[in-house]
């Protein structure tokens, strides 16, 4: 096996990092020999699964630091930053910031049977999903962190560009990553820092079951996709991992689909 990153001193910052996209994406990078810092928020009741899936990864070699806590709190953001910058030492440097934060509001815009979408779910959304893409991208910046040849990833989905109920929150917090996306791969290009969105196809995980009429969207998914199959959180860490490689250094500023072609109907 191609171990790509094995002694390079090379570090995965992930945001949401314990399930879904996050953690797949972390068990990835760690099998090609990358150190990781997770930044998780897990409940009491599901420790002993992540944990579980923690020391896995540390079994295959790799420097492990975890951290579950709040990842838009900016007090613990620099609390995070301050331990990464001891554990990286003079050698160490953050390849890649993996953004896989799922925290928003799902609701919808007119109900008589629920609490419908207020301006302040709209505040939460965007800056969790969004603006804490840019908050740790420059506090990351600021400490001197990341590598000469660094990627920022974060994930999107077609509700970006399309309506759908009780989404409207998500949509323009999407919509909001990928615009800060396009700006740090325009602004931070000259210091070696390179900035992409990976448009996740729908993805059978904990975050998409949240969304109401979730099993009609992932019904609607099998029938678009032209392999007749959803895609999975190892087809999004895939490319996330082709994005941290040498090869990928020239792609910037782009929004890539890893969905199989179920954007094409």
């Amino acid at each position: 096996m191609v171990n790509d990153f094995k002694d390079s001193n090379y570090w995965a910052v992930i945001l949401g990092g314990s399930t879904g996209l996050g953690l797949a994406t972390a068990r990835k990078l760690a099998k090609h020999g990358m150190n990781l810092c997770l930044v998780h928020r897990t409940r009491k009741t599901d420790l002993p699964d992540v944990s579980r899936a923690f020391s896995e990864l540390e079994a295959k070699g790799i420097l492990l630091k975890h951290y579950n806590l709040d990842a838009t709190n900016p007090e613990k953001r620099t609390s995070v930053i301050d331990a990464l910058t001891d554990a990286l030492g003079e050698a160490g440097k953050v390849r890649a910031l993996v953004h896989s934060i799922a925290k928003g509001n799902l609701k919808p815009i007119v109900s008589t049977e629920l609490r419908p979408l207020q301006h302040d779910d709209f505040v939460l959304t965007i800056d969790a999903m969004a603006i804490s893409l840019y908050d740790w991208t420059k506090a990351l910046f600021a400490a001197d962190l990341f590598s000469s040849d660094a990627r920022v990833i974060s994930f999107t989905s077609e509700g970006s560009q399309k309506a759908w109920a009780n989404y409207a929150a998500v949509s323009a917090a999407k919509a909001a990553l990928e615009a800060i996306s396009r700006s740090i791969a325009l602004e931070l290009a000259p210091f070696g820092i390179r900035a992409n969105c990976i448009m996740a196809g729908v993805t059978d995980t904990a975050s998409l079951r949240l969304i109401p009429g979730a099993d009609a969207l992932l019904n609607h998914s099998l029938q678009r996709n032209p392999f007749s199959r959803l895609t999975t959180p190892d087809d999004v860490a895939n490319v996330a991992y082709l994005l941290c490689k040498d090869e990928a250094a020239w792609i910037n500023g782009t929004v890539i689909p890893v969905n199989g072609g179920e954007h094409l109907q």
